[in-house]
């Protein structure tokens, strides 16, 4: 099934205890000691723009970043190019437009960010369940990924043994979130983007060097053995099954710049940064890290095409995620040294961090929200002692249903939950986001109808998707009760968020209005300029 050696598996297993383990004891000496809500939830803000810049990017890239976009492009050629390419838009449009406001206008959580010109408990408890709906879904697919990703490197098939390493590294990441909070986590994101970077360089450089150096060579060899012809150059295939591929690709590709900005596991680490400026130079970190990674799994996937064949990789896994492990072998050719051996368990210890610390950031996230957004903010005020370890309990809270879930939806396709958290991301938390940080008339009402109407549009209108049902790599293939005509539904979903916060305000009145562009006034030095930091 693999066709990797036992000696290869068995240094990746020794590769990803020591992984463990070292994140672990990082986490325990790294994470607060003292009843202190902002170093829990911010690390003190004492990261530097360098550090800080690259846990940006590590958290940025997910699995099912370096998973799934490395397959898209090896199935699909150019369209998983283009993916590949707005994923790096994404964190720029996050760079240029809503990072610093954000900084600003937040301390710990989105709900922050949201309640700075509309405080409200209904405002925080519906950020809350928002974040919490738009990150499941992701983590989901990370968790019940981590069963078959470690099948196909150890070589064992068995659903006991996926169950397994889904409940036991599950629990792994929840004690990441509870015992190193902000700072323990982000320290793991560095290490996972620099192994990451720096194995995924050594794999491409030895790519290239099979092919010349030259990139036309590449890519031509990659169609031929695609099975496509030409047409894996060409913009498309992906879509190809649907009644408008063009306007099904632009609807993904809209989806996916609007959405990964606004996911909040990655919004969460702009309150991270001591200052405005920080924020800037953190980003102009994390940006070129993304753009470079960006590279590599382009050249890495179309390398798996050309060396092994497109049928190969989707008889691994259709939806070809295992096509960055298969061209990272395939690197090597059939005389593995020593070296190589050690190479590639690298690469095996990278990908298994990439699924540790995304999914441990994004329990953070929820858990964070949880615990300062709900419970913090109820009748009672609560001591820091006591919403710490809420926090805390609440990592445990959200982690723990995640990971029975995973090994629920297993077997299932696990594309409709990825597209799903980036739809939530564009359609509801956008919105919000770009409404509350620069429409001074934005009123309650609006927020409310963006972050409720957003979300329960997306959700109706991805039932009718093709990731649900009617095709083979559908969460239901044996069914058809597909009935809307584009994959994501970020075409519609979207323009609908921005329409109902719009029609929200409207429908508040003129007096409503009024009062909030006086409440916007009031704090738009902040928001914009960062004039006063201002606690919740």
């Amino acid at each position: 099934m693999t066709g990797f050696s036992s000696s290869a598996q068995a240094m990746s297993l020794v590769a990803f205890t020591v992984v463990a383990t070292i994140t672990l004891l990082l986490c325990v000496m790294t994470g607060p000691d003292r009843d202190d809500l902002d170093e829990f939830y911010t690390g003190y803000s004492s990261l530097s723009p360098m550090r800080n810049g690259l846990a940006i990017a590590g958290d940025y890239i997910s699995a099912a970043t370096v998973l799934g976009t490395s397959g898209v492009i090896a199935l699909f050629g150019y369209d998983g190019v283009v993916l590949a390419l707005s994923t790096a838009l994404s964190l720029m449009l996050l760079m240029f437009l809503l990072a610093e406001p954000l900084r600003n206008a937040g301390r710990f959580t989105m709900g922050d960010a949201l309640a700075r010109r509309m405080p409200g408990r209904a405002v925080r408890i519906t950020a809350c369940v928002v974040t919490l709906a738009a990150l499941m879904p992701i983590m989901l697919v990370q968790l019940a990924g981590t069963g078959d990703l470690l099948a196909f490197i150890l070589g064992f098939s068995s659903d006991g043994l996926k169950t397994a390493c889904i409940i036991g590294l599950g629990a792994l990441m929840i004690s990441y979130a509870a015992i190193g909070g902000m700072k323990g986590t982000a320290l793991i994101q560095i290490l996972k983007i620099v192994m990451l970077l720096g194995s995924g360089a050594v794999i491409a450089v030895l790519i290239l060097n099979k092919f010349g150096w030259n990139l036309g060579g590449l890519f031509n060899d990659a169609a031929g053995a695609s099975g496509a012809g030409t047409a894996f150059l060409n913009s498309g295939l992906q879509f190809a099954g649907g009644p408008s591929p063009r306007l099904d690709m632009i609807s993904s590709e809209l989806t996916v710049v609007l959405g990964g900005a606004c996911l909040p596991h990655i919004t969460m680490r702009m309150y991270t940064a001591g200052s405005a400026r920080e924020v800037r130079r953190s980003m102009s970190w994390a940006v070129p890290a993304v753009a470079l990674f960006v590279l590599i799994i382009t050249v890495v996937g179309f390398g798996a095409t050309a060396l092994i064949g497109r049928e190969a990789i989707a008889t691994a896994d259709p939806q070809g995620n295992t096509a960055y492990l298969l061209g990272a072998r395939a690197a090597f050719g059939t005389d593995v040294s020593t070296a190589e051996t050690l190479l590639f368990t690298t690469v095996t210890a990278a990908i298994f961090l990439t699924v540790l610390a995304s999914v441990a950031g994004m329990i953070l996230a929820c858990a964070n929200s949880l615990a300062h957004d709900v419970f913090a903010h109820g009748k009672k005020q609560l001591s820091a002692r006591r919403e710490m370890t809420l926090a805390r309990a609440s990592a445990a809270a959200v982690g723990i249903p995640a990971i029975l879930l995973a090994t629920l939806v297993q077997h299932h396709s696990l594309q409709p939950l990825v597209t799903l958290s980036f739809c939530l991301g564009a359609s509801a938390i956008a919105p919000a986001l770009v409404f509350s940080l620069f429409w001074r008339r934005y009123t309650r009402a609006g927020l409310m109808c963006t972050l409720i109407g957003g979300s329960v549009g997306t959700l109706i209108l991805m039932t009718g998707t093709n990731l649900v049902s009617g095709s083979p790599i559908s969460a239901f293939p044996d069914h058809d009760f597909t009935w809307f005509p584009f994959t994501t539904t970020g075409l519609v979903s979207i323009p609908l968020g921005f329409a109902l916060g719009w029609l929200g305000t409207v429908a508040s009145g003129r007096r409503a209005s009024e009062e909030q562009r006086k409440q916007y006034e009031a704090v738009e030095g902040w928001i914009l300029a960062g004039a006063v930091r201002r606690g919740n």
